[in-house]
């Protein structure tokens, strides 16, 4: 399948998604429309594995171990997407797919409790789900050839990002543009070991993580994924999500906050990638003493500084984390600045990265990757990234970077690691000794160190424009004067003179 045919698949399902507006929710009908596709996965591989068995004729098409052993999901003889096509037209059929998503539950321990089971609900009164059964027949999605060219995750990336354009400020709690992530990946490498994600989401920094180790030829069973996630919806898909890849992430048995009930307490992570709620407001009474704030409390108002010594606390010897975090944690004073001081002062902070705004679905504000290592290979130093001024508009609201930048910084960081063709670029980047940040009270906004870039030089000389622009300001103004006249006129017809 290619990018033309997935693209016109993606743009059908969504158009068919978005007829169900205004019936139910967004949050609602993202699990509707995702727990079907999930469903039509898990039985086009089951069915294909099935077809193979009954050719080779041991009578063995209904035994469970025959589909375990390859890495598919059993699926139930009334759970199968054949039998739902048969009854698509049927009134029961929402508590038929409510049965047949607790069947495959029962038979495959690692989907329990995972996936929704709400199609029989009264909020589905409105939904035509027969016609969405119908829609989503004809297209293959869990076949070994959707598979290898990872068909479902392509339109489950797609969906997830039209549903954060479509639920407002909920669209942060559990998508993070892929751009984002892509950009922490490429700089921490988490090629094997221990990846963590304290604030999952539906899982988009693990996937990220799995498709750079694809990209640079790694074996995915190398890696080995934790995470936690307190909204109970947003884990489920998250464990859907991961199940698609036939990953098998520890996210903990159920959906947990990770500061009053953390699931992984022993875990020493080789990476984590986060990027957790800015500006939280946490329950910090019921953690008070606990060992993770080694640098101090921070604010009840305000979880930034304890996400970052929560994922701190996480990593191995050597490992490494990059956190998205919002502007005002590399300046804000006060408690939070007395944590940051300390971090700084134990040589953590590798890297601080300065990202544009409109990168994000739900909020225009600018954000930050704050890149903490705990085996720095440049000691005493931290370098700033200024990469406020790259992205295109996509939208009028939102903007991407692309590949090419992504790889930019990357770059940039790597070859300051490694002090290798690294020079400190004016307006871009900067590479920091300690004091030189204790001169500027600690403060982590890029823009402080690495300056302001150059302006080229066009040519023209300074009386030669200020000549033109005195005359473009002297002609507008005239037409404004013009403009003032006409309004005056008009207002003083209808009585309302100036």
């Amino acid at each position: 399948m290619n990018d033309v045919e997935l693209k016109n698949i993606e743009n059908k399902l969504w158009a068919s998604a978005d007829k169900m507006r205004g019936a139910v929710s967004v949050s609602d009908y993202k699990f509707i429309v995702l727990g079907l596709i999930f469903l039509k996965y898990i039985s086009d591989a089951f069915e294909e594995r099935y077809k193979e068995l009954i050719e080779e004729g041991y009578g063995l098409e209904e035994e469970k171990d025959s589909y375990t052993e390859k890495n598919i999901f059993y699926v139930p003889k009334y759970s199968r997407w054949g039998f739902l096509v048969e009854h698509s037209k049927d009134k029961d059929i929402g508590e038929l797919i409510d049965d047949a998503l607790i069947l495959i539950e029962k038979e495959n321990i690692s989907l329990k409790n995972v996936l929704p089971k709400n199609y029989n609900s009264p909020i589905m009164r409105n939904v035509n789900l027969g016609e969405l059964i119908d829609l989503f027949t004809n297209i293959k999605v869990g076949t070994k050839t959707a598979i290898e060219n990872d068909v479902l995750g392509r339109i489950y990336e797609y969906f997830l990002g039209q549903f954060a354009k479509n639920e407002l400020q909920k669209g942060g709690e559990f998508y993070t543009p892929a751009c984002l992530v892509r950009t922490m990946v490429e700089c921490i490498e988490p090629y094997e070991g221990r990846v963590y994600d304290p604030a999952c989401g539906s899982g988009g920094m693990f996937i990220q993580s799995l498709k750079f180790v694809q990209e640079h030829q790694g074996n995915i069973n190398n890696i080995s994924i934790y995470g936690q996630e307190k909204n109970p919806t947003t884990w489920r898909l998250a464990k859907m999500n991961l199940a698609i890849r036939s990953l098998n992430g520890d996210l903990g048995k159920y959906a947990a906050d990770t500061f009053t009930e953390d699931l992984h307490q022993d875990l020493k992570a080789d990476f984590v990638l986060a990027n957790p709620p800015f500006n939280l407001e946490w329950d910090v009474d019921k953690v008070t003493k606990d060992p993770r704030w080694r640098y101090g409390l921070a604010p009840k108002n305000n979880a930034n500084y304890a996400w970052l010594q929560h994922m701190i606390s996480k990593l191995s010897q050597n490992g490494k984390m990059a956190c998205i975090l919002a502007n005002g944690s590399l300046s804000v004073g006060g408690q939070e600045g007395e944590i940051r001081k300390k971090i700084l002062e134990n040589d953590l902070v590798d890297c601080i990265l300065s990202m544009p705004s409109n990168l994000f679905y739900t909020v225009t504000v600018p954000c930050c990757i704050w890149i903490i290592n705990r085996n720095k290979k440049q000691k005493g130093y931290t370098l700033f990234i200024n990469a406020s001024n790259m992205g295109t508009m996509i939208t009028r609201k939102l903007k991407e970077l692309s590949k090419e930048e992504v790889i930019k910084i990357a770059e940039t960081y790597h070859n300051y690691q490694n002090d290798t063709d690294y020079e400190d670029v004016l307006g871009y980047c900067k590479k920091s000794n300690l004091e030189e940040i204790q001169i500027n009270d600690y403060v982590l906004t890029p823009s402080r160190y690495v300056g302001i870039e150059e302006q080229e030089d066009d040519g023209i000389p300074f009386d030669e424009k200020m000549n033109q622009l005195t005359y473009q300001l002297s002609e507008q103004m005239k037409k404004s004067s013009v403009l003032n006249e006409k309004i005056k006129k008009v207002l003083e017809a209808i009585g309302y003179g100036i």
